[in-house]
């Protein structure tokens, strides 16, 4: 593995975290909002994140688990899922959002869950651009080797 390719992994690392980001954020926004029908009413979401390996992005041919060509070469977004958990149907028949027996369905969201995962998103970002910033600072010295 070059230094060069770390930015590369590290830009992969943000870019996973921003979506995780994201998806923090809607679940945080909808946490209260109310439906007559479970059908329609907002799930949690949350991303799936797999590893992306060098021969995955056109680099080294040849096995995926040799030794040479298993190493990481970031991570990637395979998709967002909706939370199966079951919702939380209060009975509030002045809403008007109950339906005919007076319930109301609340999403399956866990707001201090969501401020944790938050927490741990934004580190991560973090962690990711201090690696970025010491592999700039590492390649500024190389080339003053030679000075």
């Amino acid at each position: 593995m070059s230094l060069a390719s770390v930015f590369n992994i590290a830009g992969t690392g943000m870019s996973a975290q921003t979506t995780r980001l994201n998806t923090v954020a809607s679940n945080i926004a909808n946490a209260e909002t109310v439906s007559s029908s479970i059908d329609k009413t907002y799930r949690a979401r949350h991303p799936v994140f797999a590893t992306m390996f060098q021969n995955a992005q056109g680099g080294d041919s040849g096995s995926l688990f040799a030794d040479s060509d298993s190493s990481g070469a970031g991570v990637q977004v395979s998709g967002v899922v909706e939370d199966q958990s079951n919702l939380e149907a209060r009975y509030e028949p002045s809403s008007p959002a109950a339906n005919k027996d007076g319930y109301v369905y609340y999403p399956n969201v866990n707001v201090v869950e969501e401020m944790a995962d938050m927490i741990s998103a934004s580190r991560s970002f973090q962690t990711n651009a201090d690696i970025m910033n010491t592999a700039k600072t590492m390649m500024q010295k190389v080339l003053t080797l030679g000075q």
